[in-house]
């Protein structure tokens, strides 16, 4: 049974200020987003974590890094766990297009889970390429403990299909910058053992 940690990134300027980033804004950690890495250090600090995935996206890589420097090892970076694509969202502040952010969430909560904003990608389309890389990674892997350093709504999008909530649901997936989400996989199929874990967040409060 392997353990497995799902990971949101660190806080970025674009975080703090509401700004939507998606998958095309490749934005750096602020200094709380730095400080949230060094707390999930800490927090994996009871686990011997053997292998490290990122998506492609820098904010990924910067949370992950110290853990990876401190375990001596890599960041394994792959593009298809990269967050969901907002198309022509991206980039726009959540106060400035409030109306079209409420159209696509009242679909996707509908079931509507085909439906894409212009230029961008569905909860399904970015399910299935995930889905497909880590499910790949899990089926060939000797590891027993492996971080996956990822996005927000991604992880919303795959913890709401593996726990069976379905992708209508997953607006019911709690996160937050650098929470942690444990999980454990055996014979293809997930568990959850702690959700959104925040405990190690506290003291930058």
């Amino acid at each position: 049974m392997k353990q497995l940690f799902f990971i949101r990134h660190g806080e970025t300027d674009n975080n703090k200020t509401g700004v939507i980033q998606g998958r095309g804004v490749d934005a750096s950690l602020n200094d709380t987003g730095r400080m949230q890495a060094q707390a999930i250090i800490e927090a994996l600090e009871n686990y011997e974590v053997e292998r490290i995935v990122a998506s492609g996206l820098v904010r990924t890589h910067e949370t992950v890094q110290p853990l990876a420097d401190q375990r001596k090892l890599t960041v394994e970076k792959y593009p298809e766990l990269d967050e969901i694509d907002f198309g022509v969202l991206e980039g726009r502040a959540f106060t400035d297009i409030k109306d079209e952010v409420e159209v696509i969430h009242n679909e996707w909560k509908s079931g509507n889970v085909d439906f894409a904003p212009d230029e961008g990608e569905s909860p399904r389309q970015t399910f299935a390429r995930a889905n497909a890389k880590v499910v790949e990674i899990l089926e060939t892997a000797k590891e027993e403990i492996i971080v996956f350093m990822i996005h927000g709504r991604l992880t919303r999008i795959l913890l709401s299909e593996w726990l069976g909530y379905g992708l209508q649901n997953m607006h019911k997936v709690k996160h937050q910058n650098a929470a942690i989400n444990h999980l454990t996989w055996k014979d293809g199929k997930f568990e959850a053992v702690k959700l959104n874990q925040v405990n190690h967040l506290k003291q930058l409060v």
